[in-house]
């Protein structure tokens, strides 16, 4: 009896189900995997290429409504059947909303169970729908597209895009600052748009035609900040051969960024103090100081009162350098940001790779609002980009990482003796070889002899 192409896993905890199921998946020649818990099921998954997945709703620690969610988002493509002794509208809608091809309520038949595999494996109405949905979507985003400066004019500020309300305080802030040359101290987590923030306050107020100087303070050597900085003289130290000004002499007359401030020893935390109250640099090597007008935009991703507690950080220049603090909310804490965003970063990579403007489909769309993204607006720019590339002209789930999809938490399994785990392994090696035990004897390196006084012992 030859075996049919496709690969079925059925998941229940009830051993007599996946018995039954086996064996009529088995009279019609197909080749069957048996889990009997969704974390043996996501192995198994992770391992063989499956063609259906059967799955029970109902189990201990991690129900099968996980395991759903988990394959629609890993597996996009493989089709999915429920069985349930225990049915109810929110369970059969749910199952609906994550792609199920059928639903069977037991007990059922032989024909009805061959029926909704039938209709499982050979369903093309969810790939229809799919691809209509995907075409609606190109449709909707060309639409967009059109209306792109407008969507532009009421959703950004100088390069900040957003419309939540923390977005939306941030920019009463540079209201109140971007025309008078307050020292200004940016807070928030890497990848926040901090430097982003420093460019709306210049470039949105009346100094913009000045310069704008941004230094990454933990990008340059602590050896060599000073230097860059402030600016040196001829021979103050080995290799200065000549007079040359610093970050500082660049700003005069606008704005300098000083990004991760926390990073500035404490000789560069010295001298940026006597800035800060005397308006004035000396060189590193000179003795004459130098007067200048520039406005601070400082900040950091450190907790600096705690480096105060610890010695690392002068008191009296942070008490300096906030005079006006504005704190740029993480990205977790602004969702509604998110379409905004991922509009912005599909056009600037469209035309980064020549005309190359793609779509979005609603689910992936979905997975972006609900992830966390501890890397904030640069990881989220980094998945866009990644996607553009990866995709042909609609982004859609399967071109996400895995590391945004749906995870299943799996309790700790408990300790238990040597004998029930190495019986577990021979169980999954007979499933794997379709309850064939010469085979199976084989692959475990025992004879078949052996191999029937393990199960049964």
């Amino acid at each position: 009896m030859q075996l049919k192409k496709e690969n079925i896993l059925i998941v229940d905890d009830d051993i007599n189900i996946l018995e039954l199921l086996q064996r009529h998946l088995q009279s019609w020649n197909f080749h069957t995997y048996k889990a009997v818990s969704v974390k043996e099921a996501v192995q198994i998954l992770r391992d063989t290429k499956i063609d259906l997945l059967i799955t029970d709703l109902k189990m201990p620690e991690v129900d099968g409504s996980e395991l759903i969610k988990f394959v629609s988002e890993h597996y996009p493509s493989l089709p999915k059947l429920v069985v349930t002794g225990y049915p109810s509208v929110q369970d059969s809608l749910a199952a609906i909303k994550a792609g199920v091809a059928d639903y069977l309520t037991k007990p059922f038949t032989k024909e009805e169970l061959g029926d909704a595999i039938d209709k499982s494996l050979g369903n093309n109405n969810a790939t229809s729908t799919t691809n209509s949905r995907k075409q609606t979507a190109g449709v909707h985003t060309e639409r967009s597209r059109s209306t792109k400066a407008e969507t532009k004019k009421d959703n950004a500020y100088g390069e900040i895009i957003g419309a939540s309300e923390k977005i939306n305080d941030v920019i009463q802030i540079i209201e109140r600052v971007k025309d008078n040359k307050a020292t200004i101290f940016i807070k928030g987590e890497s990848g926040t748009g901090k430097e982003l923030v420093a460019r709306a306050i210049h470039y949105q107020g009346k100094f913009s035609r000045a310069p704008f100087i941004a230094v990454n303070c933990g990008g340059i050597p602590e050896n060599l900040l000073e230097a860059e900085l402030f600016g040196y003289t001829k021979g103050a130290f080995t290799g200065a051969e000549k007079n040359r000004d610093g970050f500082f002499q660049a700003a005069n007359g606008g704005t300098i960024f000083l990004d991760e401030i926390g990073n500035a020893s404490t000789a560069v935390q010295s001298r940026l103090l006597r800035v800060l109250q005397e308006k004035e640099v000396v060189k590193v090597g000179a003795q004459k100081a130098e007067k200048i007008d520039v406005r601070i935009v400082a900040a950091t991703n450190s907790d600096l009162k705690e480096m105060i507690k610890k010695g690392t950080f002068r008191e009296d220049l942070y008490y300096r350098l906030t005079v006006v603090e504005i704190e740029v909310a993480p990205l977790r804490e602004r969702k509604e940001d998110i379409p905004l965003l991922v509009d912005k970063f599909l056009f600037k990579y469209g035309i980064e790779f020549k005309d190359r403007f793609v779509t979005i489909t609603p689910e992936a769309s979905a997975i972006l609002q609900r992830y966390d993204w501890p890397g904030n607006i640069r990881e989220l720019e980094n998945v866009i980009q990644r996607s553009v590339i990866m995709c042909d002209r609609i982004i859609d789930v399967a071109h996400l990482p895995d590391s945004l999809k749906h995870t299943i938490d799996f309790p700790e399994s408990e300790l238990v003796p040597l004998k029930e785990i190495e019986k577990k392994y021979i169980q999954k090696v007979l499933n794997a070889t379709n309850n064939n035990k010469t085979k199976a004897a084989e692959i475990l390196g025992i004879d078949r002899k052996t191999l029937r006084s393990k199960l049964n012992g």
